[in-house]
């Protein structure tokens, strides 16, 4: 097996719902409900919480639930010189899907330390499962923050590419088993994620002897991005402008959004050599999945993908779901999974 002994092993994407006494629910962005020791402590609290959820719903590879950050991108951010937090400007982001205020690029970047040590620690005392830790990825990264020092879109990726692969190389040593850049402008930037985009990630996974992963989906469940998802027709080629890149590169493994959505299973051959996280729970809706449902997007994946390299996923984080649903998805992944085994194992 690719990852581990187990066939069709499960993962998710990387976030949970955070606690309502921790932040708002049901919100991205929402803000913490605490702050200073007390602040630290809940999210120290999270974080063992969300490890308890998914070890209880059955699933193989787990992680921290990203219950220390506040959002995905601008969780790394903060730990940031160079970045005024103070400076925000609203740009349009994912080519101008929706609006965000973003902080901007002051100065030459770098790291002041260590940025999700704690959790990553903590996780992993925690759990005897293997441990996966999501970082966001270059491209993305340039596409949610301003800039008013770098000048250039590729030389800013590469900047910040140098510090997540800091990040990841300390992740590594903190005993994280997969280390997972989230790609969610590839599925808009394609043609420079074939080029400047891999290369960006490239420069992340530098020196790493863990698996490295990159996730491509369509967005969280929020009604900006289902609604740009209506626009993009009966058929979403997006993966497959820049999929061969990506099977020519160094990382190990590809997570995609593929439950409900109308990306054509085929495209999974052009990952040859990959493991591919497949998307087998919707987080754009609240009914929660059966374990056949999950089953036949798996076994459908068969067709394309060797068993042994098909690793089932949700098709995106979590975060924004209500606490009870995603842990009802996720108990579905696990006995769907299972389901799969049965029939192919």
């Amino acid at each position: 097996m690719s990852i581990g002994e187990t066939l069709f092993p499960t993962t998710i994407a990387g976030s949970l719902p955070k606690p309502a006494w921790l932040a708002a629910p049901q919100k991205l962005w929402a803000p913490w409900r605490m702050e200073g020791e007390e602040l630290t402590a809940a999210k120290d609290d999270a974080t063992l919480l969300a490890l308890k959820i998914q070890e209880d719903a059955g699933i193989d590879i787990v992680t921290d639930g990203e219950q220390s950050r506040q959002h995905f991108v601008h969780g790394f951010l903060e730990a940031v010189e160079g970045i005024d937090f103070d400076k925000r400007v609203e740009m349009g982001i994912r080519n101008d899907r929706y609006k965000a205020m973003c902080p901007t690029v002051v100065g030459p970047l770098h790291l002041r330390g260590r940025v999700h040590a704690r959790e990553a620690r903590l996780a992993r005392v925690h759990t005897r499962k293997k441990l996966k830790f999501t970082l966001p990825g270059p491209m993305t990264i340039v596409d949610t923050i301003a800039d008013a020092h770098y000048g250039d879109r590729v030389r800013l990726a590469m900047a910040f590419a140098a510090l997540l692969n800091d990040e990841a190389r300390g992740l590594a040593a903190d005993g994280v088993d997969v280390i997972q850049f989230d790609e969610p402008a590839f599925n808009v930037y394609m043609e420079a994620a074939a080029g400047w985009g891999i290369e960006a990630l490239h420069r992340a996974i530098e020196g790493l002897t863990c698996k490295t992963a990159v996730h491509i989906c369509y967005g969280y469940g929020i009604p900006a991005n289902v609604q740009w998802k209506a626009t993009l027709g009966a058929e979403w080629r997006q993966y497959e402008q820049f999929f061969p890149a990506l099977a020519a590169s160094r990382i190990d493994q590809v997570s995609l959004e593929c439950i409900h959505s109308h990306v054509p299973m085929h495209v999974l051959k052009l990952l040859q050599g990959k493991d591919v996280l497949i998307g087998v729970i919707d987080v754009a809706s609240e009914e929660i999945e059966t374990p056949n449902e999950v089953a036949a997007v798996i076994a459908a994946a068969t067709e394309y993908v060797p068993m042994h390299r098909i690793v089932p996923c949700t098709n995106c984080g979590m975060a924004p779901m209500r606490r009870d649903i995603a842990a009802a998805k996720l108990g579905a992944l696990a006995r769907g999974a299972a389901l799969a085994r049965r029939k192919f194992g």
